[in-house]
């Protein structure tokens, strides 16, 4: 008879392991049919993206206007302007130092690579300008073999830069649209569902705006902070292209890790290229000290109750995301992990009945606590 119970067990055991594991697979499927459709339409879902990014920055403003009488198409209309002209202005403070000491910055690269022959010759490594000249030369070689491969490089990049137009048009018009008409979205959306989805979606949907625009807005303000520091250290050692390189840190924070690893990389080479080696060393540590603030004490501050991510958590997504779909894949991997564990909190307030807690019972006779009280 045991036996008996224990195949009926085990029976019972396998079937629900298979349904769970069907389960799971049709997950799987409905989320790659989703990334699937996502990448077809990428065309139309990447401005929309933007669109919403821009939107959480510029938010606040208008909704201050509104508050204060405006209309919400002067209020979008007027914060859509200003936004335009600081992007412009930034671009144009950018462009300004960039071509004025490109001339210096190549005459460094040029002192630079002199510096790393002249090393590579002396031990331990005794390269002779013999084996550089002919590495070179299998250089240049090959870049004239690959010639037709160098011009699609060319008229993919030209494509791309068409696109980029075309995208940031479209998400200027869009966050237009998201400012004036957002608040009456969410209205909307309940009118159009069925059933319990009418409730839950805006609910839903009402805390990831809210996450969103934590992330972005926090991430932005911590940018800015690095930027500055580490700017004004770069400034204080007269390293060249100190605007550039601050607004490159200020965009990297929008990259959790990987992008601030990046930015330091980026500025340390730079230091050491123009200023030599002793600047070079000095600009990493001060992007080290300024990471460990950001790290301890401007985020703890500004973002205090945080995404609810493990910083393991922040660093896997950001690399999954590179691999899948580059800069894009790393600068979205965070807020889409933010966004789907807001959904799945959700899903399990509903889902998971709370667990009461138990009642407080009096200790009998025969309870040691009893005895202890007596």
């Amino acid at each position: 008879m045991s036996g008996m119970l224990s195949s009926a067990k085990s029976a019972a055991a396998l079937r629900r392991v298979a349904r769970i594991s069907l389960d799971l697979l049709l997950v799987l499927v409905t989320v790659a049919a989703a990334l699937w459709l996502v990448g077809r339409m990428w065309s139309v879902f990447w401005p929309v993206v933007v669109a919403l990014l821009l939107t959480t920055l510029t938010w606040p403003p208008v909704r201050f206007l509104r508050r204060h009488g405006w209309r919400p198409a002067a209020a979008a209309g007027v914060v859509t302007l200003l936004f335009l002209l600081v992007v412009a202005g930034v671009v144009t403070l950018i462009a300004l130092p960039v071509a004025s000491q490109a001339g210096q910055l190549s005459d460094s690269v040029v002192a630079g690579i002199q510096q790393v022959r002249e090393w590579a010759a002396g031990p331990p490594l005794n390269i002779g300008d013999d084996q550089i000249t002919r590495a070179l030369d299998e250089a240049v070689k090959r870049v004239q073999d690959s010639a037709g491969s160098v011009l699609t490089a060319f008229g993919t990049g030209v494509s791309t830069v068409v696109n980029g137009l075309v995208t940031a048009v479209l998400a200027l018009f869009l966050m237009f649209f998201f400012l004036k008409d957002g608040p009456r979205f969410l209205p909307w959306l309940g009118r159009q569902l069925p059933g319990r989805a009418a409730v839950d979606v805006p609910v839903v949907a009402k805390r990831c705006w809210r996450t969103l625009g934590t992330f972005v807005r926090s991430q932005a303000l911590v940018g800015a902070l690095d930027a500055v520091f580490i700017g004004v250290g770069l400034w204080v050692l007269g390293v060249p292209l100190v605007l550039p390189l601050a607004v490159l840190t200020f965009v990297s924070a929008f990259v959790p890790i990987v992008g601030a690893l990046f930015a330091g990389f980026v500025s340390v080479l730079i230091a050491w290229v123009s200023n030599g080696f002793t600047d070079a060393l000095i600009v990493l540590v001060i992007i080290v000290v300024v990471q460990q603030l950001e790290g301890n004490v401007f985020q703890p501050m500004i973002q205090s109750r945080g995404l609810g991510l493990h910083a393991g958590v922040v660093l896997m997504v950001v690399v999954l995301g590179g691999n899948l779909a580059g800069v894009v894949g790393s600068l979205l991997a965070v807020p889409a992990a933010a966004l789907l564990a807001v959904v799945w909190a959700y899903l399990r307030e509903q889902l998971v009945p709370a667990v009461p807690e138990p009642a407080a019972v009096a200790p009998g006779p025969g309870d040691p606590a009893a005895a202890d009280e007596a």
